[in-house]
């Protein structure tokens, strides 16, 4: 019996079913969050960083054209000069915007870009546009704004520098987020696979390795081995299975005590109805055939001395002999089927009922009887049973006839997959459908001794041989004339 508690066998794959689910939403998670954050590096890098280099280039460039401008307007006096100057301010513009943008959460490098801006206005309000105003060679100012435009060249290469560093940084990151996500991805596989070999091992150990023993076990009882008990293990809905099986194993165990005790009491049994055979085929006949001759004898011996009540009497005698040797003798042939006769061989149906017709031939030609039948087959079974059955079943159609009319006898037979099933119709006095099973049971009569000779057990026989081959025997209950008899024997 179970002692304690058990989980089935489905709450342990659920439980099982939950832990991976439960692994594969933390490394979905786990996977997600450091994608997220390679993904967030890597658009900084590329987004971000890289264009703001390229706009401190640009920058650069606009900042150098609007000095070179300045510095050929003053040399020529010419007005085209001026125009990088402007183009150079408003680009100027547009990129400081951009980069803000751009530098957004990089504090260091928008103190830089200030730093390039307020130096660039200092230069303008210094330098260039006195210079620009005056429109002469003023070399004091030329210097003053090459001084001032100088200024403005170092916080650009510090942005520079900074935006470079910044690249450095985030491909660094970058770098160091792939090699985690690769390394947490790589700590989940080796997890899962870990996990899914605990769960085969603890599943062999719980849930497989029970329902194998118990499979064996179930195998062990079913080649036989009854004596071999199923100990309960593993879940509990396996337990409780094993539980069964060995409840069940109990009783086919106590049935096979059971079974062994009644074969071998049928075997005594059988060894005591041998016995009696013995002793009714011989020490019960013995004393009978004494009777019947001594009583033969008496009525011949005194034959002119005794009178017709006392020949009466000799004769009622010798006739209960003689019956009661008859029934004797029919009594042992039933006992004997399926124990002495048990032979199974090809039969030829055909031959047998022809020894029949032969057996029956005084029989039939004193009654004017007509025996009609096709070619039988031939069927597995004993030669001398068969023999028995027809001339049974041959004798009662002729003995149980009509008045002034001869016997007709029609055999046929019907072939199914397995089976033949064969008929024989007479045309008798038939019986009634009410007694379609009497007739089979021993010893039933229908028709009162002095009308029609037997010990009625004739069917009882046939009925027996029939079944002792498998078959089945009927009385048909449609027949209009006659009784028709019907019976199935294996092929």
């Amino acid at each position: 019996m179970i002692t304690h508690a058990r989980w089935t066998s489905q709450r342990w794959f659920a439980s099982v079913l939950i832990a991976m689910v439960a692994l594969i939403a933390v490394a979905a998670v786990v996977g997600a969050e450091l994608l997220s954050r390679t993904t967030e590096v890597s658009d900084r890098l590329n987004d971000r960083i890289a264009p703001a280099r390229t706009a401190v280039a640009e920058l650069t460039a606009a900042v150098v054209g609007q000095e070179t401008g300045v510095r050929g307007f003053v040399l020529s006096g010419e007005q085209q000069f001026l125009e990088p100057y402007e183009q150079g301010r408003a680009d100027e513009t547009r990129l400081v915007g951009q980069l803000r943008d751009l530098l957004d959460g990089h504090q260091e490098a928008l103190n830089d870009l200030d730093l390039v801006e307020q130096r660039m206005a200092s230069w303008r309000d210094t330098a260039a546009e006195p210079l620009v105003q005056a429109r002469r060679d003023d070399l004091a100012l030329v210097t003053q704004s090459k001084t001032a435009f100088d200024a403005v060249r170092a916080p650009l290469a510090d942005l520079d520098q900074r935006l470079v560093a910044l690249r450095a940084q985030g491909r660094e990151d970058l770098t160091d987020s792939r090699s985690l996500r690769n390394t947490a991805f790589l700590g989940l596989v080796v997890a899962l696979l870990l996990l899914i070999a605990s769960i085969a091992v603890l599943l062999r150990v719980v849930v497989l390795r029970p329902l194998n023993e118990l499979s064996a076990s179930v195998r062990r009882v079913a080649g036989g081995e009854f004596g071999h008990r199923v100990t309960p293990r593993g879940p509990s809905d396996v337990a409780r299975l094993a539980e069964d099986v060995e409840a069940m194993r109990g009783k086919l165990a106590d049935s096979l005590a059971a079974s062994q005790q009644q074969a071998a009491e049928l075997h005594r049994s059988n060894a005591d109805l041998e016995q009696f055979a013995y002793v009714a085929s011989h020490d019960l006949q013995e004393p009978l055939r004494k009777v019947a001759s001594f009583c033969q004898m008496l009525q011949r011996r005194y034959a002119g001395q005794l009178d017709d009540r006392a020949q009466q009497y000799i004769g009622f005698a010798v006739d209960g002999a003689t019956r009661m040797q008859q029934l004797i003798n029919d009594l042992l042939a039933f006992s004997r089927i399926g124990r002495m006769y048990d032979e199974r061989e090809p039969v030829d149906l055909d031959a047998i009922v022809g020894r029949v017709e032969d057996t029956l031939a005084l029989t039939i030609e004193e009654t004017g009887a007509e025996v009609v039948r096709p070619k039988l087959p031939t069927v597995p079974g004993d030669a001398t049973l068969m023999t028995q059955l027809w001339q049974n079943l041959l004798g009662n159609a002729i003995k149980f006839r009509r008045t002034d009319v001869p016997p007709r006898v029609v055999i046929t037979v019907d072939e199914d997959e397995d089976k033949y099933t064969f008929s024989v119709q007479d045309n008798g006095i038939g019986i009634e459908p009410e007694f379609a099973e009497k007739i089979f049971v021993i010893f039933q009569r229908l028709h009162p001794r002095d009308v029609y000779t037997g010990t009625g057990i004739g069917l009882a026989i046939c009925k027996k041989i029939v079944e002792h081959h498998g078959g089945q025997i009927w009385l048909a209950t449609d027949s209009t004339e006659g009784a028709r008899f019907e019976f199935s024997l294996m092929k």
